[in-house]
C-alpha cells in the first residue's frame, strides 16, 4: 500500500484512470466541485480542493480547461496548512496555461508536472494511455511507476511545462486531420458508387492508410456504431488550442484552421456526439 494521493476532476476519463490508479494500490482523496459520485470505491471524498491540499504530497490533475488547472493552483496557494509539494496536470489546457501554472506553484514551493494523456475513454478503461510528461527528468524517474497505473505508455517529453502540451495537441491535430480527411475521401468514393469495404481493403495496403483508414472506419464507422469513445466537443477544443498555439509559435498553418472549423461545426449541430460522427456529417454537408 502507497501514500495517500489526491485526485481532482472524476469526470469520463478522470474517474477511470483514477480507478486505475486505486487498482494499482494507491489510497485516493477525491474533489470534483460538479459530482464526485464516480470516484472510485473506498476513495475519501473531499469536501473542496482546500483539503486535497491539506492531505497529500501528490495531487492529480484531470480537469477540462486551463481556467480550472489555474484555479485549483490558487485554492492551492491558499491553502492553510498545505502539505501538496507536486501536482500531476493530465488535463489538455495549452501552452500557455501550463506554463503559467507551473510557474505559480514553483514561487510557492510546489511543482508543476505537465502530463496530458491520450487515448480516449478506452485507453482510460484498459490503462493504455500514452502520457506525455514535461517535467524534470529526476521527476519523471520519481513519479513513472506510479503514472504507469493509468497508462502503460509513459514518455518523457522534455523538462519543461507546455511540452507535454505541445505533444498531445500536435498529436491530437493530426488524429482530427486523419478522421476529416478520410471522412472527405470516403464521401468522394462512395459518391462514386464504392463500397465503404472495397475503398478501406485498398487504402490500408497502400500510402493512404492512417488510424481512420485502420480502426475508426472499419470498426466504428462502417457499422454505424459511431463509438470512437471521445466527444466532438474535446476533438474541437484539443484542435482549436492547436491553432491558438500555432499563431503564438508563428509556424505555418495551412491545414489545421480548416480541421478546426469542420469539428466545431460537428459540435454545434450534433452537441455531445461522438468525434466519429464527423464522416456522416461531412458526407452529407454537400446536399446543402
Amino acid at each position: 500500500m502507497f501514500e495517500m494521493v489526491g485526485w481532482i476532476g472524476v469526470g469520463s476519463m478522470g474517474s477511470r484512470m483514477a480507478a486505475n490508479l486505486a487498482k494499482g494500490g494507491y489510497p485516493l482523496m477525491v474533489a470534483d466541485k460538479m459530482n464526485t459520485a464516480p470516484a472510485p470505491a473506498g476513495s475519501k471524498i473531499a469536501a473542496n480542493n482546500t483539503e486535497v491540499a491539506q492531505a497529500v504530497e501528490i495531487v492529480i490533475l484531470s480537469v477540462p480547461a486551463g481556467l480550472d488547472t489555474l484555479a485549483i493552483a490558487e485554492e492551492f496557494i491558499a491553502a492553510p496548512d498545505r502539505k501538496v509539494k507536486t501536482v500531476i496536470d493530465t488535463s489538455t489546457i495549452g501552452i500557455p496555461h501550463a506554463r503559467e501554472a507551473a510557474a505559480k506553484l514553483a514561487a510557492h514551493g510546489i511543482e508543476y508536472v505537465d502530463a496530458p494523456v491520450s487515448g480516449g475513454i478506452a485507453g482510460a478503461e484498459a490503462a493504455s494511455l500514452a502520457v506525455m510528461m514535461g517535467c524534470a527528468p529526476a521527476s519523471y524517474e520519481r513519479l513513472k511507476a506510479m503514472v504507469q497505473c493509468i497508462g502503460k505508455n509513459v514518455f518523457y517529453v522534455g523538462p519543461e511545462a507546455g511540452q507535454g502540451q505541445t505533444v498531445k495537441l500536435l498529436n491530437n491535430f493530426l488524429s482530427a486531420t486523419a478522421m476529416a480527411a478520410t471522412s472527405e475521401a470516403m464521401a468522394f468514393g462512395t459518391a462514386n458508387g464504392l463500397d465503404m469495404k472495397a475503398i478501406l481493403d485498398v487504402v490500408n495496403v497502400s500510402s493512404g492508410r492512417n488510424t481512420a483508414t485502420m480502426d475508426k472506419f472499419p470498426n466504428r464507422i462502417a457499422n454505424e456504431a459511431y463509438n470512437g469513445g471521445f466527444a466532438s466537443k474535446m476533438m474541437a477544443k484539443d484542435v482549436r488550442l492547436y491553432v491558438e498555439n500555432v499563431a503564438i509559435a508563428g509556424t505555418v498553418n495551412r491545414v489545421a484552421s480548416g480541421v478546426a472549423e469542420s469539428f466545431a461545426q460537428l459540435e454545434a449541430a450534433e452537441p455531445g456526439s461522438d468525434f466519429t460522427r464527423i464522416y456522416p456529417f461531412l458526407r452529407d454537408s454537400r446536399k446543402t
